[in-house]
């Protein structure tokens, strides 16, 4: 058994997506979907910067895998049993709006995308995660995150990716705590920290990830243009002329991404924890 742990700095319901009963990892996170085995346990803690305060130190949602698939398995799982975390964007209710099943993969091995939180910046990044991870036993506390005691303070993830291996000498503690805290399971005791964002505007999906881009997401932009310049950019705003029009549209994308990582947040009071 492993504990995977990393700070969640975008909560917006769609990863983890924790609604209908089944907490699911689908998009982003793609090398601890690759890696995570049923019986791990997925932690993400909260951010430093989240809209609710300084939360670094607290538990925002522990999951225990009990389930591993493909992503096209994963997508006619939610088709016959999970059809409400496929994506409804117009939906009033956020929970549709924030489906997780983003992928149509129909009689496809490449699959379509369903509008959703995600669009075609994201494609590469999730689809290289190759599995989604299903979880019947999990702790989901959002808005209302759980202090960590300071015994489990080294399975703290501050920077981007994850930790596992070295949280090994901490597995058995922190499932110990967590199941002794007397929350059942399987059940929402906040909501997501941007749940107030949730407006089927197209610039809700720039803010899914508002982290700062990877290298290879600029480079992937860069290499779907068939442009003859091989020059590295920290900025796509050069593509959209090199580029044919669906590109032109990932490269606009992309830059609103990037503004949206450079832009000044306002963050309300610390929450209760």
């Amino acid at each position: 058994m492993k504990l995977y742990t990393y700070c969640l700095r975008y909560d917006g319901g769609s990863a983890p997506n924790p609604f209908w009963d089944t907490c699911t990892l689908v998009i982003c996170k793609p090398a601890i979907r690759r890696t995570a085995q049923v019986g791990d346990w997925i932690v993400g803690l909260g951010s430093a910067q989240s809209p609710i305060g300084d939360i670094s130190t607290s538990l925002v949602y522990a999951m225990k895998v009990t389930s591993k698939l493909t992503m096209k398995a994963s997508d006619q799982f939610c088709l016959t049993t999970l059809p409400n975390k496929i994506p409804q964007w117009g939906s009033r209710d956020f929970r549709l709006q924030k489906g997780d099943c983003i992928y149509d993969y129909g009689t496809l091995e490449y699959p379509k995308m369903r509008r959703a939180v995600h669009n075609e910046v994201h494609r590469r990044r999730d689809l290289s995660g190759k599995y989604a991870l299903l979880s019947d036993h999990f702790y989901y506390f959002g808005d209302e995150p759980v202090l960590l005691p300071e015994y489990l303070f080294p399975i703290i993830h501050r920077t981007q990716g994850h930790k596992s291996n070295l949280n090994q000498p901490y597995v058995q503690s922190f499932v110990n705590w967590i199941e002794s805290l007397g929350y059942r399971k399987n059940e929402l005791y906040g909501k997501p920290q941007f749940s107030d964002e949730l407006s089927g505007d197209e610039d809700t999906k720039s803010k899914c990830s508002p982290r700062k881009l990877e290298e290879e997401d600029i480079q992937w932009v860069v290499t779907a243009c068939q442009s003859k310049t091989t020059q590295k950019t920290n900025k796509a705003e050069k593509l959209p002329n090199q580029c044919g029009p669906s590109h032109s549209r990932i490269a606009a994308e992309l830059n609103m991404l990037i503004e949206s990582n450079q832009g000044d947040k306002s963050y309300r009071t610390k929450p209760k924890v």
